[in-house]
C-alpha cells in the first residue's frame, strides 16, 4: 500500500542487505537458507495472524496489482541469489489460507475444490524464478494452511518440492497418509515446511515420524517469549507494561516508554546471550527421535551428608514421567486446545511446574500432581550407603500418598503425606539403599492433589 508509484517497484534496500547479512551467517556456518514469503502482497488468507493482513484492504486474491508484485519480488530475489550456494530453496508462498469458491462458509480454504487462483500464482512466480535461475528449489504450499493440494498438481517445473505444515494432531502414520500418497503419486520430494507449539513427547514423535518417512522438517520458532522453544526471550518490564495495556489490563504507557521498551526488545532481550536455553527442548528434538535412553537434566550427584535436589530436574527422555495431560492434540480430537505443562514456565513437558517469587529469586516445583503420575531421577553416589528420602511438599489433601522405586523395584509403597496447606512441609518418605555408581529413582503419586518442590537425601 506504501507504493509511492502505482504499477511500479519501488525496492527496499534494507530488506535485501538483511537477507544478504543472514545468507553470510548461514554460509559461515555450513548452513542453508530457505527463503520463504510469510506476508505476500495484500496477505495470502484469513488468518490474519500469520501475514498481517489488513482486512479492510484488498488482500492478495482479490488484487491483481497485489499479484504482480509478490511475481515481481521473486523475480527480483531470485535474479539476487541466482548464484548462491548456500539458498537451499524458495518457499514461494506461506500457508495460504482462502476460501476461493465458498469464502463465507470456508473462509481458509480447508475444503477448497478447485484452488485455480493458487495455482496460478504459484505457476507464475515459478516463471519469473525460471527466468534467471534454473538452479535452486522451488517449494510449494496447498491451501488451508499448506496442506490442501486439491486442484494444484500435477508439477509444472521439474526441481519442485511439495510442502506440508503439521500442528497439534497426532502422530501416527495416517496422519501423514495424504502428503505421503501425493509424493507418490507425483513423484515429487516432501518437505515437512512448519511445525511445533507443542510437548516435548509431540516433538519427539513428529520428528521421529517425519525421519522414519524420509522427510526433513522445520520447526517453528528457534525462540520467542514462551517456554515451548529452544532459545526463550526474557521480554523486559517495559514490554510487558505494553503488553498488558493492550489486553486492557494496565495504564497506558507513555509513547517514549513504549518505544524504549519495544526497542530493548529488539536489540537487547532478543540476543542469543539474554535468552533462556530450554536443553530440555533441544534433546526432545534432535536426540529423543532415534533414542528411547533416559539421561539427565541435570547432574545429581550425593557427595555431602545431605542433598537436596529440585522435583523439577527430573530426568529427560521418553520414559521419564507420566503425565495425564502431555501434549495439544485437538485437531485430531476435535476438542479445546490443552495445556501440556500448566504453569508455562521452566521445562515442556507434560508436568505441571510453578513458581514461586521473592525478590529476584525463582524457585520452581511441581504442581498439580494426580494419581498415577510420576517422575524419574538419575542419582549418581560415589560409595554405597543408605539415605533417608524425604520429600518437601505443600497439599490440601488428607489422603496424598507417594510410592519410591529403586532400580526398579518398590522401595516403599503408597506413604502418606500428611496435609499442610499453607505452606511448605519436609517430609519422610523411606530409608533407601542406593549402589556405587548410578541409581535410578521414581517418585509416583499413589492419591495425587499436592506440590512437589524438592527430594532431600540424609546419610544415615
Amino acid at each position: 500500500e506504501q507504493e509511492p508509484v502505482k504499477g511500479k517497484d519501488t525496492w527496499l534496500e534494507k530488506g535485501f542487505a538483511m537477507t544478504d547479512s543472514l545468507l553470510k551467517w548461514c554460509e559461515a556456518n555450513k548452513m542453508y537458507l530457505i527463503l520463504d514469503l510469510h506476508a505476500a502482497p495484500g496477505g495470502q488468507g484469513n488468518d490474519f495472524n500469520i501475514s498481517d493482513r489488513n482486512p479492510q484492504l484488498a488482500s492478495l486474491w482479490e488484487s491483481e496489482e497485489n499479484q504482480r508484485k509478490m511475481i515481481s519480488l521473486w523475480r527480483k530475489l531470485a535474479d539476487r541469489y541466482k548464484d548462491e550456494p548456500w539458498i537451499g530453496a524458495y518457499d514461494i508462498i506461506n500457508e495460504p489460507n482462502y476460501g476461493f469458491a465458498d469464502p463465507e462458509n470456508d473462509k481458509n480454504g480447508i475444503k477448497e475444490k478447485g484452488n485455480a487462483p493458487l495455482r496460478k500464482l504459484m505457476v507464475d512466480v515459478t516463471a519469473a524464478i525460471r527466468e534467471t535461475d534454473k538452479n535452486h528449489i522451488v517449494i510449494i504450499e496447498g491451501n488451508g494452511w499448506g496442506n490442501n493440494y486439491s486442484g494444484i498438481l500435477p508439477a509444472w517445473d521439474t526441481n519442485m518440492v511439495l510442502s506440508f505444515h503439521k500442528y497439534w494432531n497426532n502422530n501416527t502414520q495416517g496422519d501423514i497418509s495424504a502428503a505421503l500418497q501425493l509424493r507418490e503419486k507425483y513423484n515429487m520430494p516432501l518437505w515437512l515446511g512448519e511445525s511445533g507449539e507443542n510437548s516435548n513427547v509431540w516433538f519427539a514423535d513428529a520428528i521421529h515420524l517425519a525421519e522414519s518417512n524420509g522427510i526433513g522438517w522445520a520447526f517453528w520458532p528457534l525462540k520467542k517469549i514462551g517456554f515451548n522453544n529452544p532459545l526463550q526471550v526474557v521480554a523486559n518490564p517495559g514490554y510487558s507494561k505494553v503488553v498488558e495495556y493492550l489486553h486492557g489490563r494496565g495504564e497506558r504507557p507513555s509513547a517514549a516508554d513504549a518505544k524504549k521498551a519495544l526497542m530493548k526488545l529488539a536489540q537487547h532481550d532478543i540476543q542469543f546471550e539474554n535468552n533462556i536455553v530450554h536443553s530440555d527442548v533441544v534433546d526432545a528434538m534432535l536426540r529423543q527421535p532415534t533414542s528411547e535412553v533416559a539421561v539427565p537434566f541435570k547432574n545429581h550427584r550425593l557427595k555431602s551428608a545431605t542433598t537436596t535436589i529440585a522435583a523439577v530436574d527430573y530426568d529427560m527422555g521418553r520414559h521419564t514421567y507420566f503425565d495425564v495431560n502431555s501434549a495439544n492434540y485437538h485437531v485430531s480430537t476435535g476438542g479445546e486446545r490443552t495445556l501440556w505443562n500448566d504453569g508455562l514456565t521452566y521445562r515442556n513437558d507434560g508436568v505441571d511446574i510453578g513458581v514461586e517469587k521473592s525478590g529476584k529469586t525463582q524457585t520452581f516445583y511441581v504442581d498439580k500432581v494426580e494419581g498415577g503420575e510420576w517422575l524419574q531421577y538419575t542419582v549418581v553416589v560415589e560409595k554405597p550407603g543408605d539415605y533417608q528420602l524425604q520429600a518437601k511438599v505443600k497439599t490440601e489433601k488428607n489422603n496424598a500418598a507417594i510410592t519410591v522405586i529403586v532400580n526398579n523395584d518398590i522401595v516403599k509403597e503408597a506413604t502418606a503425606i500428611s496435609s499442610s496447606p499453607s505452606k511448605w512441609s519436609i517430609q519422610n518418605l523411606t530409608p533407601v539403599t542406593l549402589t556405587k555408581g548410578t541409581n535410578i529413582l521414581r517418585v509416583k503419586a499413589v492419591e495425587g492433589g499436592y506440590q512437589l518442590s524438592a527430594l532431600i537425601f540424609r546419610k544415615l
